[in-house]
């Protein structure tokens, strides 16, 4: 039995065990925490850091849908590139003072499902004049963020809104200082004006410029397209059934640690659209997108590529579903999970490649979304990654 279960190869990806919790930052509210599952991955390997900066003062409530109902494309996109990068997402709310709050500061995480738990809480509300704070968002996510050390990393800021900087709170640094700060930590920022406010698109540009990085406007609801398909609802119904194969183990706070972020799935499970779910389906059946799957110290995944043998592991380190049952219950139990991944992560994968296909054949029916927030986030993230040593050649995924 053994044999046949170190012989489960279900992932070229070795988990490591390195677990942070880096510090998240927040204005007027308690700090938002969002669990990092970090993987040790070879020192060759790419690394791309996106921190969103989304105004969510109450003219924004299309972009905040938009960008709920784009995430997983982006992140898909993203990380598929050659060599597949490993993949981190921030956020960076904003509104002004006097609303709810300042900023909400979500922290760089390869935990997309915990990324995403906080962004479904953002919601449109607040502002009512034009200028907003956007000076201090940008220091926050300059600064507040935490960013990679790899000097090699393509690092990247969207700033998303549709109101200039406020340039008269005194107490505050203005964006020509911030953006400096940030181009010389190796960061791009890229401008994203909704609507067209006119007093917007001058600092927009000015901080594009700035930033080493492009400006584009688009509609007020971000001009993405959110495409539905007749695969979606298997695709996210599989998804949720392979995400009840993880079973983790270790000490106290790793497990508790991934406790957390299981809670994020079942959230995202509860609460997105059948659409999501199913982008996120396609992003964790990608490559880059096995981190977000597994989190750190998935058993099944750890006993099948052999770095972990069962029967070494203190009995407080199993999973609370292995410690009532005798070890070869255990080994049998987790072979069986295994072999459920394996089957579900097959039928997964030929929904992806025809929901694939009936993408490509509306878009080419429609001749392409070359004005669409997709595709112009895809030419600027395909312009700068070359600097990390990162190549895109299929255009945005949807």
């Amino acid at each position: 039995m053994r044999n046949k279960i170190l012989g489960i190869t279900l992932f070229a990806l070795t988990l490591g065990a390195i677990v942070y919790y880096p510090a998240l930052k927040a204005r007027n509210i308690d700090p938002l925490p969002v669990p990092v599952a970090h993987v040790v991955a070879p020192a060759s390997s790419p690394k791309v850091d996106v921190v969103f900066v989304l105004d969510t003062t109450g003219s924004m409530s299309g972009l905040i849908q938009t960008a709920k109902d784009k995430i997983w494309s982006i992140a898909t996109t993203m990380a598929s590139a050659q060599p597949t990068p490993e993949i981190r997402i921030g956020l960076v709310a904003y509104r002004d003072r006097g609303d709810q709050y300042v900023t909400r500061v979500v922290d760089l995480s390869d935990d997309l499902d915990s990324v995403y738990a906080q962004l479904m809480e953002f919601q449109a509300d607040g502002g009512g004049d034009t200028p907003e704070s956007v000076n201090l968002a940008l220091h926050d996510a300059v600064h507040n963020i935490s960013w990679s050390q790899d000097s090699q990393a393509y690092q990247v800021i969207f700033l998303v809104g549709d109101a200039p900087p406020h340039m008269d709170y005194q107490d505050e640094a203005s964006f020509p200082e911030i953006v400096a700060a940030a181009t010389g930590k190796g960061i791009v920022i890229n401008t994203i004006q909704c609507g067209d406010i006119p007093v917007t698109a001058a600092p927009w540009k000015q901080i594009a410029d700035l930033g080493q990085g492009k400006f584009f406007q688009v509609e007020q609801a971000g001009s993405a397209v959110a495409m539905t398909t007749p695969y979606d609802a298997e695709l996210a119904a599989l998804s949720a059934r392979l995400d009840d194969t993880r079973m983790y183990f270790g000490n106290r706070e790793e497990q508790e640690l991934m406790a957390n972020k299981v809670a994020a799935t079942d959230k995202l499970h509860a609460s997105a659209s059948l659409e999501s779910r199913a982008r996120r389906a396609a992003f964790n059946l990608s490559e880059g997108g096995r981190t977000n799957l597994l989190g750190t110290n998935d058993l099944v995944d750890a006993v099948a590529s052999g770095t972990v043998k069962l029967e070494e592991l203190d009995e407080d380190e199993l999973p609370a579903a292995l410690k009532p049952l005798a070890p070869e219950e255990q080994l049998a139990y987790v072979a069986e999970l295994a072999e459920k991944r394996t089957d579900l992560q097959r039928q997964m994968r030929e929904l992806a490649d025809n929901r694939d296909g009936y993408i490509a054949k509306k878009v080419k029916e429609e001749g392409g979304y070359k004005e669409s927030l997709d595709q112009k986030i895809y030419d600027a993230v395909a312009a700068q990654a070359g600097t990390a040593g990162l190549e895109y050649q299929d255009g945005p995924e949807y």
